[in-house]
Order: C-alpha cells, then sequence, then structure tokens
C-alpha cells in the first residue's frame, strides 16, 4: 500500500479536520474567539495553518454541536454563554460523566489507565505551579484518553460540547477558580477508573461535577 492510496488519504483528511476541530475548539475555549465574534473562514485558515476543507468540516463539527452558530445575513458566529443557564447544563453534563466514567473503568487497556492517572499527576503538577494554560491542556488530554477508554462514542458526542462550554466557561472566570482542589478531582476519577472499580468512578465524576457546581455558584453569587 502506497502513501496515495484512497485508504490513507482518507485518514489523513480524517486526521486535518480533527486538526483543525481541536485547533478551534481551543480557540473557543480560550475565548481568543470570544462570544458573539463573527467566524471568518479564510481568518481561521490563516490562524490555524490548516487548509479549507478541513477548516470547513471542523467548523460544520463546531455548528452541529452548538459551539458555533449560523444566523442569517450575519454569516457564522461564536455562541453566547449565557450564565443563567450553566447549572442546568452541568445538571445534564453529570448523568453522562458517570456513565463515561464507569464504562471506562471497565473497558479502559492498561495503557489507557496508565495514561489517565499520569495527565492526573500532570494536572496536579499544572496546579502546584499555577500554570493555568499547561492545567487546561492536560485536562483536555484526559478527556480524551477517558473518552476513548470507554467506547461509548454515543455518550462522548453528547458530552463534548458541554465540556467544551464549561472549559469557556471556567477560562472566562479562572480568577475564581481552584486548581488545586479540581486537579484532585481528577486524580480521585483516574485513579478510580484505573482500579477498573465502575461505581467508585461513578462517585468520583460526582465530585468532579460538585466541584465544578460550586465554582459556578461562586461565579454566579
Amino acid at each position: 500500500m502506497t502513501s496515495d492510496t484512497p485508504e490513507l488519504q482518507d485518514v489523513d483528511k480524517r486526521r486535518q479536520a480533527d486538526q483543525a476541530y481541536d485547533a478551534i475548539e481551543s480557540l473557543i475555549a480560550t475565548l481568543q474567539l470570544r462570544p458573539g465574534a463573527p467566524v471568518v473562514e479564510s481568518d481561521l485558515i490563516a490562524r490555524i495553518g490548516l487548509g479549507r476543507t478541513p477548516t470547513r468540516e471542523a467548523l460544520m463539527r463546531l455548528v452541529a454541536s452548538g459551539l458555533i452558530v449560523q444566523q442569517p445575513r450575519r454569516g457564522l458566529l461564536v455562541s453566547d454563554m449565557p450564565l443563567a443557564e450553566h447549572l442546568d447544563l452541568l445538571e445534564a453534563r453529570r448523568p453522562l460523566e458517570r456513565l463515561i466514567a464507569c464504562c471506562s473503568a471497565r473497558r479502559a487497556s492498561p495503557a489507557q489507565r496508565s495514561a489517565l492517572q499520569a495527565c492526573a499527576a500532570r494536572m496536579a503538577e499544572a496546579a502546584e505551579r499555577q500554570d493555568l494554560e499547561a492545567y487546561m491542556r492536560v485536562d483536555q488530554q484526559l478527556d480524551r484518553v477517558n473518552h476513548a477508554a470507554c467506547r461509548n462514542r454515543y455518550a462522548v458526542a453528547a458530552v463534548l460540547p458541554m465540556i467544551i462550554q464549561c472549559r469557556r466557561f471556567w477560562y472566562a472566570y479562572r480568577h475564581l477558580g481552584d486548581v488545586a482542589t479540581g486537579a484532585r478531582a481528577h486524580q480521585r476519577l483516574a485513579e478510580a477508573i484505573a482500579s477498573g472499580d465502575g461505581e467508585a468512578a461513578a462517585q468520583a465524576s460526582d465530585v468532579l461535577m460538585d466541584h465544578l457546581r460550586a465554582f459556578t455558584l461562586r461565579v454566579i453569587a
């Protein structure tokens, strides 16, 4: 099989679309693309360094997830971040996170269990240094491992837009955040999944959701 085969070309296209999605998601989550901002395809192509086709595919996925909206005569806009609805979002996210954690505890490979523990350790190190950029980056890596390990693509597809909204919310109000407590919650989750105990993993996911809820209440108080 040569590098010119259709199979490898399709894999490369999917990889580029995934890279474009991750790059644009990061711009949204870190408020480099702020709520309500216009989304200009040519500007994004220049910023992320990928071609028109993967960028368009990524934008379609982001529209489907609700992070980008399409409005008549205004084109594509970054979706708003309604403060009053964030508790509702966490309420909807909680059962999905329980399911994902429980599935990961049962289905994760040994390599994935080790990777989760390593990510959690790096989150703790970043929290100790108060390195918020590193903390968010490793948080995203931990989620990716967890989602791959759970082997439930429907639960992952449902929870991903909520996770991105939560990252964006956290970034906007990070001055009120407690990364040390967040890191400990992630470590507890990683250890529970690594142990293979589904109920402990579900309970650990609840602890993490409780932490995010407490953070939200501090913001809206």
